[in-house]
């Protein structure tokens, strides 16, 4: 068979439904000898795909490989991160369709270790977050056995409250004791569907222990409830995970005695959550159609929590830390037309993603020219010539400093994004950081590039072809600004994407102002709390655009939104032990503008809120 009848077929046998079934059938009718090294890479990359893309595997945040080395830069998106996270899950154990895993990549960080369970339950994630968050007891009996008893102390606003607990340590082992706890419950919904849940020990002074109790701490904890796709005929389905953390010598002790006793101890019970959540949803078939949302009403505060807690704030607006296509919003009114193409999109993803990667690049860098004037000499930007009050940091071990990481940790838009949802490694920023500031203010600046100290104002900045100032404004006591300073090394094309964003309308900037977060070391809470998912600033805080002379400066409101606002109080609590990346773009939302390209990066390497200095005059 001809090289061109064997690419016929393979693509016939993509369009069908079964196609990847006989491509394995019929591998003997092409040629893999001698001759044929390219195919024969393909044939089994390709099997090696669908092995890996059956079952909700693929929401575990794996990347299937296809080259000959066994490494990928092309990833297919189901739910997955926006970045490249540096977990190595390992199943150790399973219990009654739950597995449990342990993070084999972060034993040594932390403040202990880090175990999941994992299990898919059948009922929507609007459901399951029902049934987390609900405090009834009769209901919670049917399912958690261990922290069953629990009361409704304070809400703080509509993401966040304090509950308290009791619990009968002695069916787990005779000689231990009555305790009573109490924590806080912070969670996010994602604009895909996701939801995440972090519990946190709480102190409730002006309630101590009941008679017969003692007052114990709770392990941090998180859960993440995230849809898995199904056809209209199926009924919902989820992917629930429970992440833990442990102390480490409890674990390895428990793990080195064959977990001979781990089934007696506290951990284990909360564990043990995720199966009675799965056998509570399988035997109530009703909650398989249910889709409701627990509302909490807001009172006044009379609860301590820790430093990494939140302040108490009104309001119940969405923060989305996880912007999904707006072809995959969750619209119930479809035709069941439009849902049948859907699924059957679905279904081809993986086998279509298998070639669709092989043409791909393996990381995706902008097109200077097409962004950039080619026809102007390139301006030599050294960014020691510009000062911000923020040093640039000169090795990974400094700490309160900036500096500017490649894009290769950030997962972006490919150039078949809008047919097969492929994404690529991103590649080296479009603008180079040039400075930063980190000011310290008792309201909230905005319009910074016009201050006459400002970086922009100064002989140097006003030659650079152009600058984009992103201020971040941060709420807290008192308040902050954190304004980094991009300039291009060339005047900016009009027709680009890049131009169109700069001389756009506010509504098209909301659109497409777009912000990737990734903490590279930090607490895996204050992680778990970030996310590692896109988001579109504009939709999800306040976003407010100065357009002048050789600049465009964005101001974000953090503070425009509580749950916004409850993130970054809890990031500023570990501020000084994080190293974040941030990656700024412009959302491709057109086939013209693919692959997305990264606009600027900047890493902040364990900030000290101290530093801040104000801004004068």
């Amino acid at each position: 068979m001809s090289r061109k009848g064997e690419k016929l077929l393979v693509l016939r046998l993509v369009r069908s439904e079964n196609g990847w079934r006989l491509l394995i059938k019929q591998n003997n009718r092409i040629n893999l000898d001698g001759h044929r090294p390219r195919v024969r890479r393909y044939a089994h990359g390709l099997k090696k795909l669908i092995r890996i893309g059956q079952g909700p595997e693929n929401l575990l945040r794996q990347a299937s490989s296809l080259g000959a080395n066994g490494e990928s830069d092309v990833y297919f998106e189901a739910d997955g991160a926006d970045v490249i996270e540096a977990h190595e899950w390992k199943c150790v154990r399973t219990l009654d369709g739950v597995r449990i895993f342990e993070d084999m990549a972060n034993k040594k960080t932390g403040k202990g270790v880090l175990v999941k369970a994992v299990a898919v339950v059948e009922a929507s994630a609007d459901t399951v977050f029902d049934v987390l968050l609900g405090l009834d007891r009769r209901r919670r009996y049917e399912w958690d056995t261990l922290t069953g008893d629990l009361e409704l102390v304070e809400s703080l606003d509509g993401h966040c409250d304090v509950v308290y607990g009791t619990l009968d340590l002695r069916k787990l082992s005779w000689w231990q004791s009555k305790r009573d706890f109490f924590f806080s419950r912070r969670w996010f919904h994602g604009q895909d569907g996701t939801y995440t849940i972090l519990h946190f020990p709480t102190e409730y002074k002006k309630r101590p222990p009941k008679s017969g109790y003692r007052r114990i701490k709770i392990n941090p904890s998180s859960w993440e409830i995230s849809n898995i796709s199904t056809s209209s005929l199926n009924p919902a389905r989820c992917l629930v995970t429970l992440i833990l953390e442990i102390h480490s010598k409890h674990w390895f002790k428990w793990k080195n005695n064959e977990f001979s006793k781990f089934e007696r101890t506290f951990p284990f019970g909360m564990l043990s959550q995720v199966a009675g959540l799965k056998e509570y949803v399988g035997a109530n078939p009703a909650l398989t159609f249910e889709s409701s949302t627990v509302v909490v009403h807001s009172k006044t505060s009379s609860v301590s929590i820790s430093s990494n807690e939140l302040e108490d704030t009104v309001g119940s607006d969405e923060f989305y830390d996880a912007i999904g296509d707006e072809s995959s919003s969750s619209d119930e009114d479809s035709d069941d037309e439009v849902t049948s193409k859907k699924d059957k999109k679905v279904k081809l993803k993986n086998v279509s993603w298998a070639i669709a990667s092989l043409a791909l690049k393996r990381t995706s860098a902008p097109d200077i020219n097409k962004e950039l004037n080619p026809d102007v000499p390139p301006l030599t930007l050294d960014p020691s010539q510009f000062n911000g009050t923020m040093r640039q940091g000169k090795s990974e071990s400094d700490s309160d400093c900036w500096s500017s990481p490649s894009g290769s940790g950030f997962m972006i838009r490919g150039k078949m994004y809008l047919k097969d949802s492929t994404k690529v490694t991103g590649g080296d920023p479009l603008l180079k950081l040039i400075a930063v500031d980190w000011f310290k203010v008792d309201e909230c600046i905005t319009q910074v590039a016009l201050h006459p100290k400002s970086l922009v104002q100064c002989e140097a900045g006003k030659k650079l072809p152009f600058i984009l100032v992103i201020n971040l404004m941060v709420p807290a006591k008192p308040n902050y600004s954190l304004v980094l300073y991009y300039a291009a090394d060339r005047p900016v094309n009009k027709n680009s994407l890049l131009g169109k964003f700069i001389d756009g309308t506010d509504s098209f900037r909301d659109s497409r102002f777009k912000l990737i977060p990734s903490i590279i070391e930090g607490y895996w809470m204050v992680k778990r709390a970030v996310g590692t998912k896109a988001c579109l600033l504009g939709k999800a805080v306040t976003c407010k655009y100065l357009r002048q002379d050789n600049f465009l400066e964005i101001d974000v409101d953090i503070g425009s939104s509580s749950v916004a606002r409850g993130v970054i109080s809890l990031v500023l609590g570990y501020v000084t032990s994080l190293v974040v990346d941030l990656a700024i773009l412009i959302e491709a939302k057109e086939e013209a503008e693919l692959p997305e390209y990264i606009l600027g990066t900047v890493r902040l390497n364990r900030v000290k809120v101290d530093s801040a200095v104000p801004l004068e005059g």
